[in-house]
């Protein structure tokens, strides 16, 4: 039998975290985290992690697993996503998912492709064709491999296109051929998703607030911090949006008032990159939001539509 399960997402600074934690708290719940940098222990301020006494107040899962030198993948979220899910149930909870991290939301709502590790040198040589020839280039070398995943790729997705030629070069095969389940049910779960959705302009108001934010509350020394580290940053933790740019800052490469511009600028991309994701989904709610809505009111509307499409956890144990 499927376990039903409560998902709550939207795009970067719409606020779904504080809403989450409301929802604990009116019912008890316990928080499973859907965000691919929320994993990092150290890597606290650009990701917005809930701080210490909330997660002390509230059980959160699958946030601080693992150390900013090491790697972390999708493959192994869904192993701890399992195994934090049957904990759990297993004690009577009701719990809440909340993130943002498609590809993690993906794998948990259809089931995971899982292919070949990432080969990080390969990756970097691809970059460095799309730097001298330009990103339609990689294009036209997935297109001669693997045409079906060309068509649905727009050529500026070089994140997916490089996976792609990455998947081929170490298996020969297509990841369309690989993928063949990705889209489907996940047999493990019954997913209710609600997401929170604002209007371009207020959401990016709040997205540059928050980018102010990270750097009154000191994401340049939180950095300086992580590098400082003997052991370093992992290729994934230093490619975070928000550290990416500050490690580049310290290296010379932009100034301070450009760098902050060059994360509010990157934020507002990754945000609509992310809506793109989730209106793939096909059993998304969207609540619209505005800046009337205080978290409160938020958390009610979201919590009266799950119970409404599916009853409180702990009574389906």
């Amino acid at each position: 039998m499927s376990l039903p399960i409560w998902i709550l997402t939207g795009p970067t600074a719409c606020g779904k975290t504080d809403i989450a934690i409301k929802i604990a708290e009116n019912i008890d719940a316990e928080i499973v985290s859907a965000d691919s940098m929320l994993v990092y222990r150290g890597m606290d301020i650009c990701t917005e992690k809930p701080p210490a006494e909330i997660r002390n107040k509230i059980p959160h899962h699958l946030i601080d697993i693992v150390q900013p030198w090491e790697e972390y993948n999708v493959g192994q979220y869904v192993k701890d996503f399992d195994s934090a899910i049957h904990n759990i149930y297993q004690r009577g909870k009701p719990l809440i998912v909340v993130g943002g991290t498609a590809l993690y939301l993906k794998a948990i709502v259809d089931g995971l492709f899982e292919g070949p590790p990432a080969d990080w040198e390969y990756r970097d040589y691809l970059k460095s064709i799309a730097s001298e020839r330009g990103p339609d280039c990689l294009h036209k070398m997935l297109a001669e491999v693997d045409p079906e995943t060309a068509d649905k790729l727009h050529f500026n997705d070089q994140k997916r296109i490089i996976r792609a030629l990455e998947v081929f070069k170490k298996t020969g095969v297509s990841i369309s051929s690989f993928q063949t389940q990705f889209g489907r049910k996940n047999p493990k779960y019954d997913c209710i998703i609600a997401a929170i959705e604002y209007d371009r302009e207020i959401l990016y108001k709040r997205i540059e607030a928050r980018v102010d934010r990270m750097f009154q509350r000191g994401l340049i020394d939180e950095v300086r911090t992580l590098l400082n580290n003997p052991s370093g940053l992992s290729k994934q933790a230093s490619q975070a949006l928000g550290y990416k740019e500050i490690i580049d800052f310290f290296n010379g490469k932009y100034t301070l008032s450009e760098v902050t511009g060059v994360i509010k600028l990157g934020t507002r991309r990754f945000a609509k990159r992310q809506m793109t994701w989730f209106r793939s989904f096909s059993n998304i709610y969207w609540i619209r939001a505005c800046t009337d809505n205080d978290t409160t009111q938020l958390s009610e509307m979201v919590l009266e539509w799950f119970i409404k499409n599916k009853p409180l956890l702990k009574e389906t144990v």
